[in-house]
């Protein structure tokens, strides 16, 4: 007998599986893919709705529409059983959000013949025109995971941290994993050369020591989301956007821009989404929203979470769009 899944994957990450084990012997579980699957991901790399700058401007007031529109798009969340880590469970924030097994980022510690010593619950993401690994979605670091975000940081050569979540919000969303001033993770130092606080987000100036090497990387921490909600207006995050797009091009590390909240696919599709937007509506004067989140979702399962979010980023794109006519450089 065969272990039948079926996973609801549009809009619903809850997953019904019939464990037909006690009927006799079971065949190695064969992670083939499922009609529903097949469709899922046909729809994920091939959906698109190409917006004019005219049309981002309009559609903003079509929340139905948009509402409508984001349901359509598959989950594509992971099955446990599609990660072959014994005890990966240990290292995740949420249980039902897990790396997509493709993308996801192998840590490379001494001892890799541990497997669980090579997982962190992260996944490269492409950026703007299918560049690889422009970004690393993440979730927020837990107290057993700390050492491995700042393997994976180092690791990844990342110029820049961007962090959208406080570290509490009725409960714990994130632990404080930098130090005050100077702090040891496993093999790597942390230091705090110098904060500054800005009228939305605060960045650390920070020093990473491994070894007899040294870098310097930017933490952006974004505290003015609100719980379960939507920002108001969503000119911050636009203004964090285009300061990390300012570091980011001016670094001399190269790595991937590595961005996180709590569960690493809300918050964190929303910037991302948003950050490619913005590049697409500069460069070619229009924008496909769909798509974007359709190919963040083949990436991370559950990229952008809510439909209110999905309406966010359309929101935050117009903004953008409504400063590009009327400052053509920016």
């Amino acid at each position: 007998q065969r272990v039948l899944c079926f996973s609801c994957r549009r809009g619903s990450n809850v997953s019904l599986t019939l464990d037909m084990s006690a009927l006799g012997s079971v065949e190695p579980f064969n992670a083939v893919p499922t009609p529903r699957e097949r469709v899922a991901m046909e729809y994920l790399q091939s959906a698109s709705r190409v917006l004019t700058r005219q049309q981002i401007r309009d559609i903003t007031a079509s929340s139905h529409s948009l509402q409508t529109e984001f349901t359509e798009i598959p989950m594509n969340f992971v099955d446990p059983k599609d990660l072959d880590i014994p005890s990966h469970g240990t290292k995740n924030r949420y249980k039902t959000i897990l790396p997509n097994p493709h993308s996801r980022v192998f840590l490379k510690p001494k001892n890799s013949s541990d497997f669980l010593s090579t997982y962190i619950n992260a996944n490269y993401i492409q950026g703007y025109g299918g560049k690889e690994k422009a970004f690393i979605a993440t979730q927020g670091p837990m107290i057993n995971t700390v050492n491995d975000f700042w393997l994976m940081v180092w690791q990844e050569e990342s110029p820049i941290i961007v962090m959208i979540t406080k570290l509490k919000e009725k409960n714990e969303k994130c632990v404080l994993y930098w130090p005050e001033k100077r702090g040891i993770y496993g093999k790597v130092e942390v230091r705090v050369n110098s904060v500054t606080d800005c009228d939305y987000y605060t960045i650390r100036n920070l020093t990473l020591k491994h070894g007899s090497q040294s870098r310097s990387m930017k933490h952006y921490w974004y505290t003015s989301w609100p719980d379960h909600k939507t920002p108001s207006s969503a000119q911050p995050l636009l203004q964090l956007m285009l300061d990390v797009e300012e570091e980011r091009l001016a670094s001399a590390t190269k790595g991937p821009v590595i961005v996180h909240c709590s569960a690493g696919i809300g918050r964190t599709g929303c910037f991302i989404a948003t950050t490619i937007g913005c590049h697409q509506l500069k460069n070619e004067g229009l924008v496909d929203v769909l798509n974007i989140v359709c190919q963040l979702r083949v990436d991370r399962g559950g990229m952008i979470q809510t439909s209110e979010q999905y309406e966010f980023v359309h929101h935050a794109l117009s903004l953008y769009e409504s400063r590009l006519s009327e400052n053509p450089v920016q």
